[in-house]
């Protein structure tokens, strides 16, 4: 049943991706001649059930306004922050002033290109009704090991109930909000905003993804990721 709350999305796009060695920060290379962030953006632009989508960009961005896509009528856009939760934090507070407290927020990563619509369903779907709200993730499958500096193993971990973080992760507009002030009044830089619900003592829910939703942090990911994108073209 339809709990009359709207759905929103945040992408945080101010990052320079230091590990791709690119001469443009790594959202906008390309692949299958659009940009990495076009392709993230097409899928929550496209999706009918999402509203609105805030697009948080580095304050000396120049190449956004030259891709086609920078003129979207779903698309806000606003400055980003240091770190990902800064930009996160800036994206959630333009949408305050257009969403609800309880509306949905899903926040997703703009170097994963290649997250299906059915996930961006089945997310929705698993957790409309829910209190807190959750995360798309991968539960692990190969054996962990915990080195240290060197690369030397210090132990195997037990991988029963292990998870790996995917995104979109979606809550509620305004109990994320409280939950990334509450974590960086704290000094603490969350990697991602279920660390910051966790936090605020609330517990989200897992919802099992598609292993094809990779995040692109290497060069390698590049062709991983055309590859994907052409598969989901035929499926």
């Amino acid at each position: 049943m339809s709990t009359g709350l709207r759905y929103w999305a945040v992408i945080p796009a101010a990052g320079i991706g230091t590990r791709m060695q690119a001469d443009v920060p790594k959202q906008y290379l390309s692949i299958n001649h659009k940009t990495i962030l076009e392709h993230t953006l097409e899928r929550f632009c496209a999706h009918p059930k999402i509203e609105g989508v805030v697009v948080a960009i580095s304050g000396d961005d120049g190449i956004w306004k030259t891709l086609d896509i920078s003129s979207q009528p779903k698309i806000t856009v606003v400055e980003g922050g240091v770190e990902r939760c800064h930009s996160v934090l800036n994206g959630l507070r333009a949408l305050s002033e257009q969403a609800g407290s309880n509306d949905w927020v899903l926040v997703h990563d703009a170097a994963r290109p290649c997250l299906r619509k059915e996930d961006i369903d089945l997310l929705i779907d698993t957790l409309e009704g829910h209190d807190v709200g959750g995360l798309l993730g991968l539960p692990v499958r190969d054996t962990m090991k915990r080195a240290d500096t060197t690369g030397t193993i210090q132990e195997t971990v037990d991988r029963e109930g292990l998870w790996h973080a995917l995104t979109p992760q979606m809550f509620h507009l305004g109990t994320l909000i409280d939950a990334l002030e509450n974590a960086l009044s704290k000094n603490l830089l969350v990697t991602d905003e279920a660390q910051a619900i966790e936090l605020n003592g609330l517990q989200p829910v897992l919802v099992e993804g598609h292993p094809d939703n990779i995040k692109i942090t290497r060069n390698n990911d590049l062709a991983l990721a055309e590859l994907f994108l052409s598969q989901q073209e035929n499926d």
